[in-house]
């Protein structure tokens, strides 16, 4: 116990105490930078338009209900880059992108113009602004006060703030959706797991103050609908904000055993059920969770090709077996883009494990969505890739991934999250409450 808080001690030593900056800097967002921090202005080349608003307003052939139309569907190839041409595009490549085109020949990446989508709703641009005077980091960087809404670090100053920028991006006040995820092995072979899935978040939300979040970043919770044999099991999380100070609390009742168990740890390194050991509990929206076991490095912002505006993949009726294809995603049906982003390291600290030793992120200058995550293991060896694969859901406003997906290279397989395409599309205006995510709740419901 001593050890563990002479470690925080340490930690919190080394960080700044607040992030804070003037009015004057502040004031920036929403003048030379948008309103989250990213620069509005294109890049000198013309590659990278300048952002004017993003989408924020549904195209008139929206309807509530639909999966989202594609605004770019017009939208042409600019180029592709693949195994025999990738070397002319290395500097905007991640490592794990190039790995994936070596170890696949058939691979490739559709580029395609550049649209600066992300969007938000105003009051959350408005506190943004707010938290860049009055946001800062507690508990050695484990812990965020002085907020309720809003990316808290606009102008990060180290990788901590960064990972929290994303951890605590808007993603909606409320959230009904209804999934699937593959395990796709090497040989091509899956399993598809059916989830309905309820979100309730509590940072972020229209009115809740900071006294309100009680250390509570959303509540989570899914039911599986599919195979039939697994048909029935459940979990329900508490997601704290400062998981060292209160680590998130998790329950899961299983069909079998027809009772509620709570679960001692659903973090860091611990596995997911039924991803064939491909994904650990911290890998899910590309990171979640307490920072408190990496050392973070603000590496600083780069031009990379990144998975961007994926429409295409995110149609209604695609058939899924037509997305997974042996060894990848189907390409034909994935859109790169290229994009302003952050660049953070982490560094795993000594005296922890996890698969991943050190991680790459790569995280969208204008919604703070990690877009990618190189993942390497204890010997440095590069051993897999995360992708999301975002879009703006207009009627909303919020930026997040439809699609997302993790390679082992080792394995020569892949996971997938978030097929959606066969299914009913988000409602994102689902009537919820806190009592639907107690242990009480999901007993009642599984009996």
């Amino acid at each position: 116990m001593l050890r563990t808080i002479a470690i925080l001690l340490l930690a919190a030593a080394a960080l700044p105490v607040q992030a804070r900056v003037d009015a004057a800097q502040a004031a920036r967002l929403g003048q030379d930078l948008m309103p989250l921090g990213g620069e509005r202005a294109g890049n000198a080349a013309g590659t990278i338009p300048s952002w004017e608003g993003g989408l924020s307003t549904p195209p008139a052939s929206f309807q509530p209900g639909m999966h989202h139309p594609d605004p770019y569907a017009a939208d042409k190839p600019l180029y592709r880059v693949d195994a025999s041409n990738q070397a002319q595009y290395k500097a905007q490549l991640a490592p794990g992108f190039q790995k994936l085109l070596e170890k696949h020949p058939d691979y490739f990446l559709s580029i395609y113009p550049t649209h600066r989508s992300a969007a938000a709703p105003q009051r959350i641009y408005d506190a943004t602004r707010y938290n860049a005077s009055n946001a800062s980091m507690i508990s050695g960087g484990n812990g965020v006060e002085g907020t309720a809404a809003g990316i808290p670090f606009p102008f990060p100053q180290n990788g901590t703030e960064a990972i929290w920028n994303h951890i605590m991006r808007y993603r909606g006040d409320q959230i009904r959706m209804i999934t699937n995820q593959a395990a796709v092995l090497a040989n091509g072979d899956y399993t598809l797991l059916k989830r309905d899935r309820d979100i309730l978040f509590v940072y972020g939300r229209e009115g809740v103050t900071p006294a309100d979040l009680d250390n509570t970043l959303f509540f989570y919770k899914y039911v599986v609908t599919a195979p039939s044999k697994l048909s029935g099991s459940s979990l329900v999380v508490q997601e704290t904000l400062d998981q060292v100070l209160a680590i998130r609390k998790a329950w899961r009742f299983s069909r079998g055993e027809r009772r509620v168990r709570r679960l001692p740890m659903l973090a860091y390194e611990a596995m997911q059920p039924d991803t064939n050991g491909m994904a650990t509990a911290d890998v899910v929206d590309a990171y979640n969770g307490a920072p408190d076991r990496y050392e973070w490095k603000l590496v600083g912002k780069q031009e990379m090709l990144m998975p961007y505006n994926s429409y295409a993949v995110h149609q209604k009726g695609i058939p899924y077996e037509k997305i997974l294809q042996a060894k990848s995603v189907n390409p034909e049906l994935l859109r790169y883009e290229l994009h302003r982003v952050w660049v953070v390291e982490a560094d795993l600290r000594k005296g922890h494990s996890h698969p991943y030793a050190k991680r790459r992120f790569y995280l969208d200058e204008d919604s703070w969505q990690i877009l990618a995550v190189d993942l390497y293991d204890k010997t440095g060896a590069l051993v897999g890739l995360q992708e999301a694969h975002p879009i703006s859901y207009y009627d909303v406003p919020m930026f997040g991934s439809t699609l997302e997906t993790i390679y082992d290279f080792k394995g020569d397989r892949y996971f997938v999250d978030g097929l959606d395409n066969n299914e009913p599309m988000y409602d994102f205006n689902v009537k919820l409450n806190k009592g639907d995510f107690t242990a009480s709740a999901l007993r009642r419901e599984g009996i």
